[in-house]
């Protein structure tokens, strides 16, 4: 629980630097660059960030000391993510997301990194199996499919605040800019692109769905699930949908809630990812450029995610017990900024 709690604020603060447009990049870099050695230094904090999370920053060496308090294995785990991931956030500090190789790379740094260093330390701290731990690629799946939902999700939001994550390679099949998309004239072809995005973030859910079948302790389990049913069903939500391109797209409360109670083994798990491909399925039009790979995606899903048992009521579990994993599931959701207002607002209330 601590080195997952410091790992959060660690993360959080690194971000609010990568975050703050008010520092300049020849200051900004080199931060990013050496913010892992931060952590052993006791009197380090930064004063000059205008970001609403900067109080991480400037109460960093009462984190830094709580890192330092950790077991050495959860430290090395840390610092190493830390480092590469500050190296990752410079390079495209200077660049835009081009390709969809680059895109992976981008949500590699920004939240792959994320899953991998939690898999190290549900390992390290034996509560899940060595290859937990081991296995990058499917933990790295498990972090991309959040950004990715973020991402997609996140459009309006993006574009009014001057940021663009979405792929030059697809948005630049649909409009000459990637704000042309917020345009009437062009919602039909904002939305097959946002339908490719979509299709493309669906690819991971089978890596996410072999994951979540090998862990074995019930904590580690509904903090894994829990963002990952958040993030299939505002996909759902997503998908084919003009309001992207408008709005806010949330799920409702009453539905995060459901998943945040029902989510507790992997075969409830498999029926939620079910339900909601299914969802996008229905909703597939027969003109759409990537209506082939979202149906040949949907299969493979489909053919990993059949029902084979009734799910797992959620009154086995006791209040306290839920509220618990609630609260960690909503730490980790927050900080790839994707569990819904609604949720949050629910978990406080848990909390009060």
């Amino acid at each position: 629980r601590h080195a997952v709690c410091i790992f959060y604020l660690v993360l959080r603060a690194l971000d609010t630097i990568e975050d703050d447009m008010t520092i300049r990049l020849d200051v900004k870099v080199p931060m990013l660059h050496e913010f892992h050695s931060y952590l052993y230094e006791p009197e380090w904090k930064y004063m000059e960030s205008k970001e609403k999370d900067r109080q991480v920053l400037e109460d960093f060496p009462t984190i830094s000391r709580e890192f330092r308090n950790l077991s050495k294995v959860y430290q090395d785990v840390i610092s190493d993510i830390c480092h590469k991931m500050g190296v990752g956030m410079a390079e495209f500090l200077e660049k835009k997301v081009d390709s969809q190789h680059e895109w992976d790379k981008y949500c590699h740094y920004v939240a792959g990194l994320v899953g991998i260093g939690l898999s190290r330390l549900f390992s390290a701290s034996e509560l899940e199996d060595p290859i937990v731990g081991q296995d990058t690629e499917l933990a790295n799946s498990m972090g991309l499919f959040l950004q990715k939902t973020n991402i997609i999700r996140d459009y309006l939001e993006d574009q009014t605040e001057g940021r663009e994550f979405w792929p030059k390679e697809v948005w630049s099949r649909y409009a000459k800019k990637l704000s042309d998309l917020a345009k009437p004239e062009n919602i039909d072809m904002a939305v097959q692109c946002l339908n490719e995005l979509i299709t493309n973030a669906l690819h991971h859910v089978p890596d996410v769905l072999t994951y979540l079948s090998r862990l074995k302790n019930q904590t580690v389990f509904n903090f894994c699930a829990i963002p990952q049913v958040m993030a299939i069903a505002t996909l759902a939500a997503c998908y084919n949908n003009k309001q992207v391109f408008r709005g806010v797209v949330k799920i409702r409360k009453g539905q995060a809630v459901t998943l945040m109670m029902d989510a507790t083994n992997i075969q409830a798990v498999k029926a939620i990812m079910y339900q909601y491909v299914e969802e996008i399925y229905q909703k597939i039009p027969s003109t759409d450029p990537s209506s082939n790979k979202t149906q040949q995606v949907i299969a493979s899903i489909r053919a990993m995610s059949l029902p084979s048992s009734p799910m797992t009521s959620r009154h086995h579990y006791s209040p306290i017990y839920l509220s618990c994993a609630m609260l960690l599931a909503a730490l980790s959701w927050q900080y790839l900024s994707t569990i819904s207002k609604a949720t949050e607002d629910y978990v406080q209330a848990g909390e009060n």
